[in-house]
């Protein structure tokens, strides 16, 4: 019997209460939304781009390294590139993904 008068108290006190919840909560999703779409969609965005490139990757592409090396795709593997480091033409081998960019067009893209 108590826990009828509980859930009927619980009912009639509802009604006023939404309303200061929904003005509580509301500025707290605004918040989160903007955010989402400040912060979450470029950063997805990006990271789009950035495996649509190292897919794409060729032969004699220059690019360049997290690690700060630039060189000229020799061969590409599956998940590895080899690398042509001027100026005494050093080949090296590295991760496809610690690639980070495109520095120069090859040939082809420029005609």
């Amino acid at each position: 019997m108590s826990s009828f008068l509980l859930i009927l108290l619980l009912q009639a006190a509802a009604p006023s209460a939404s309303g200061s919840f929904l003005s509580g909560i509301l500025p707290i999703v605004l918040m989160v939304a903007i955010f989402y779409f400040l912060v979450f969609m470029p950063m997805r965005r990006q990271q789009k781009n950035q495996k649509e490139m190292i897919k794409t990757l060729q032969n004699g592409q220059t690019v360049l390294t997290s690690g700060g090396i630039i060189g000229t795709i020799v061969t590409v593997n599956d998940d590895t590139l080899i690398l042509r480091i001027k100026p005494d033409n050093l080949k090296i081998q590295v991760a496809r993904s610690s690639v980070t960019s495109v520095v120069g067009a090859d040939e082809s893209a420029k005609k």
